[in-house]
């Protein structure tokens, strides 16, 4: 069984000046801009989004984590860790993913991994995970190496991975910090690098990154109403820029269609031996895709022809896929959205209350 959701919308999305880049929608994961989104690059610090995502997923924000001599020692952007100096794990990630240090990435690595060797190996295990399978990791930090590449549509998808985390989601949204500074008279004070947090509207995250050879890179994320995109651009020279544009055509393209839900038909069966011929169907989760002009969502029902009476609301009868152009977009399960008694019960209720007067 098949129902189809028309919907009608007017925008329009634009070409990129990227070398590569892709916008995929959270909820779904619908790809809504692409360009050249599987080609093979060199992603600078953005790789310090899975760097933070393992060091979330497993450790704990309060875990004192130790600066070794090889974190000392890293070079590129820095939080001027010393050798044996001690900070939370939620200052090492401020001082990631905020200012981007590089010693906070090794010293990250060597906590959660024990060594960096085995942290990237987790790296690299995490993103096949997420379905990231042209990303190889080399470092947890992003300094050039040719074994250490991605794509636009695998940093998207790892970053994706990564909105849906609370926690990663707060530490990427944090515009200032500051932290402890063992032996000094203040603090260290951290300022996001991600210019879109501030001048963006809705904008949720998330890295930047640059190197010589990577250019400059940038993952960033934004969200107006029900839609909320995720992205990333690689070697784009006006990164913040070119993001805000093309989340713009996005907004202004695509449109979160509630196709399904608790409250929405999802059509109906057929009973046998009932009061009713049919029983109407619903999805008890709310199942939306997003749509551009003219396209269509297709509901493909896995349901039984008939159901045998009695039908209650709320009963399990099959599952429910949103469709569009042949990919699945969303799942839910099918239920009875009413009651179908079997034909004649009241009768039945009524000759025995008879009996039983008599």
């Amino acid at each position: 069984m098949a129902l189809i959701f028309m919907y009608n919308h007017v925008g329009a999305l634009a070409e990129t000046s990227a070398r590569a880049a892709c916008i995929l929608e959270m909820e779904t994961g619908r790809v809504l801009f692409a360009s050249d989104m599987h080609a093979r690059l060199p992603m600078a610090s953005t790789t310090k989004v899975m760097t933070a995502l393992l060091a979330i997923e497993r450790g704990r924000m309060d875990d004192a984590v130790v600066s070794s001599k090889n974190a000392f020692g890293v070079p590129g952007t820095s939080i001027y860790l010393q050798e044996g100096e001690t900070l939370t794990l939620e200052e090492m990630l401020l001082g990631l993913m905020l200012a981007s240090g590089n010693d906070a990435a090794v010293a990250i690595a060597e906590h959660i991994g024990g060594t960096t060797e085995a942290f990237v190996a987790m790296m690299n295990a995490r993103a096949r995970e997420i379905g990231a399978v042209n990303t190889r990791f080399a470092n947890p930090h992003g300094l050039p190496d040719e074994n250490h590449y991605t794509t636009a549509y695998d940093l998207a998808l790892i970053a994706r991975e990564a909105m849906g985390n609370e926690a990663f989601r707060r530490l990427v949204a944090t515009q200032r910090a500051s932290i402890s500074w063992p032996g000094r008279a203040h603090n260290r004070t951290l300022s996001n690098k991600n210019r879109l947090l501030s001048t963006y509207p809705g904008a949720t995250g998330v890295k930047t990154g640059f190197t010589s050879k990577a250019g400059r890179c940038l993952v960033f994320g934004a969200q107006r109403d029900e839609l909320e995109l995720v992205g990333a651009v690689l070697s784009c020279s006006d990164w913040f820029d070119e993001a805000a544009r093309l989340m713009d055509g996005c907004f202004e393209t695509y449109t979160m269609a509630r196709v399904l839900g608790p409250t929405l038909s999802a059509g109906r069966i057929a009973v046998t031996g009932g009061e009713a011929d049919t029983c109407g169907l619903c999805v008890m989760q709310p199942l939306s895709v997003p749509l551009q002009a003219g396209e269509a969502a297709q509901v493909v029902l896995d349901v039984p022809a008939s159901v045998r009476a009695p039908v209650y609301p709320g009963q399990y009868l099959g599952t429910a896929r949103i469709v569009v152009d042949g990919h699945v977009y969303g799942e839910g399960e099918v239920v009875a959205s009413e009651r179908v008694d079997r034909d004649g019960i009241h009768m039945d209720v009524r000759r025995i209350m008879a009996q039983w007067m008599l």
